[in-house]
């Protein structure tokens, strides 16, 4: 069985993508070691767990405490339940150091996603963690990526010739219709803070989805080609592209995963279980 290594910022990192992650590895044997910036227990983005603050009401005290919207936008039933089961490990309550981890001590690496700038942009701008990636990627070890996880790895440059590691591989990541969707809504019901859902915003005189996280992964790759979307012939796009509909452990239909040789990708929670088991699959 493999020991795979899980680096997480501080807080505010996704839920689901790590949870079901971590679910799904763990119940096929495999050591889920996890890492932190402090070597304390890190906390997941709160609002993707309860929903409150995602309303029009959101920034009311009392009346936050009733989600409607974010009930439906909020970490789904399956992935709290894999939550608080996280959240009880030992290797998540007593995680390593992120200028500790040895990459060599490890077989493997997922890299989960998060949207929340407060304290996903530590994760995605640490020189510890691009050299701990470049590290993986140059032993052509597995590693998995999903959401602002792949922009982690598109950060990451190899000091042999200068490139993104995932220049030469193809990949997905969060595309710019699903975090522009959520942007759009969250413009309306979270009026007091509109950008909770874009990690980074355009500069003047950059284009629309500039900064986005698709954007950003394409500049880094070989050809722009490289970056894959759910194909239009595609038999379940609707559903795949809707931003409504997440897999289960049961049904892939929803989801749309990405594996290129030993490594593999995936945009949004909605794909996390068929993420973590082509990456158990991969890991075999």
């Amino acid at each position: 069985m493999a020991r795979v290594l899980i680096p997480l910022p501080a807080r505010d990192f996704d839920p689901s993508e790590a949870a079901v992650s971590w679910q799904v590895l763990s119940n096929a044997g495999h050591t889920i070691v996890f890492a932190t910036p402090d070597g304390k227990s890190a906390a997941a983005d709160d609002m993707m767990l309860t929903g409150e603050g995602l309303d029009l009401w959101g920034a009311v005290p009392l009346l936050r405490k009733l989600p409607l919207i974010g009930l439906l936008m909020r970490a789904n039933g399956d992935a709290r339940t894999a939550y608080a089961a996280m959240i009880a490990d030992p290797n998540y309550v007593a995680p390593l150091r992120w200028d500790s981890v040895d990459p060599s001590a490890f077989d493997a690496l997922l890299l989960p996603g998060g949207h929340r700038a407060r304290g996903m942009r530590d994760y995605l701008e640490s020189e510890t963690l691009q050299r701990c990636v470049v590290d993986f990627f140059d032993a052509q070890k597995p590693v998995a990526a999903i959401c602002h996880g792949v922009l982690l790895a598109a950060r990451s440059v190899s000091p042999k010739d200068g490139r993104s590691v995932l220049c030469g591989y193809k990949t997905t990541a969060l595309t710019w219709a699903l975090e522009n969707s959520a942007w759009k809504v969250a413009r309306i019901t979270r009026f007091w803070d509109p950008n909770y859902y874009r990690t980074y915003l355009e500069r003047a005189g950059e284009p629309d989805g500039y900064m986005s996280v698709q954007q950003e992964v394409t500049r880094a790759l070989a050809r722009a080609e490289d970056f894959l979307d759910v194909p239009r012939t595609d038999r379940d796009h609707r559903q795949k592209t809707s931003g409504l509909r997440r897999d289960t452990m049961d049904d892939a239909r929803p989801a749309f995963v990405v594996q290129d040789r030993n490594y593999v990708s995936a945009r949004w929670p909605g794909d996390v279980h068929t993420f973590a088991k082509t990456f158990v699959g991969l890991l075999k």
